[in-house]
């Protein structure tokens, strides 16, 4: 699935005053005749009725696709195992083609060439990014502990020197 830039924000919906005694109405009436209110439970229905009950982890994934699609971008599903061309893992990564073919023959990141095509499991592609961004955190980390030790970020009795 291709990475929203912008997902719009939980909402929380509350119901008016004057609902809440049809509300509580309808809890009764249900209690009275020996059910209860069933659990909520997310689902699709189809045109003819056909009710399809889904799991939360479902939900939200189509909740997220159906924010992207009407927030006008495009979304990709596919299986962690699915082959992507060369072309499609450095979109993914946020990379040129050619720095990932470089990343490719370095051995950083797996790939399969059956042919004279390379091509990248998704799975290990998000491994891949998973890794780097640990490492990114790492040596970042350790930057800010160097500059710790070193007094960068000591105050100063007033503005900085002028250098020439």
């Amino acid at each position: 699935m291709s990475r929203a830039t912008a997902v719009p924000a939980p909402r929380t919906y509350l119901t008016a005053n004057e609902n809440d005694a049809e509300i509580l109405d309808f809890v009764r009436a249900l209690e009275a005749a020996g059910g209860k209110a069933a659990d909520a439970r997310p689902s699709l229905v189809a045109a003819d009725g056909t009710r399809l009950e889904l799991p939360p982890a479902m939900f939200d994934v189509l909740k997220l696709v159906a924010e992207a699609m009407a927030g006008g971008m495009g979304v990709s599903i596919a299986p962690l195992n699915a082959l992507l061309t060369t072309q499609e893992a450095a979109d993914y990564l946020g990379v040129s083609r050619p720095t990932l073919v470089r990343i490719l023959e370095r051995g950083d990141l797996p790939m399969e060439k059956p042919g004279r095509h390379r091509f990248v499991r998704l799975s290990d592609l998000v491994d891949f990014q998973d890794r780097q961004r640990v490492e990114r955190r790492r040596a970042l980390d350790e930057m800010q502990r160097q500059g710790q030790e070193d007094g960068l970020y000591d105050l100063t009795d007033g503005p900085a020197p002028r250098t020439r």
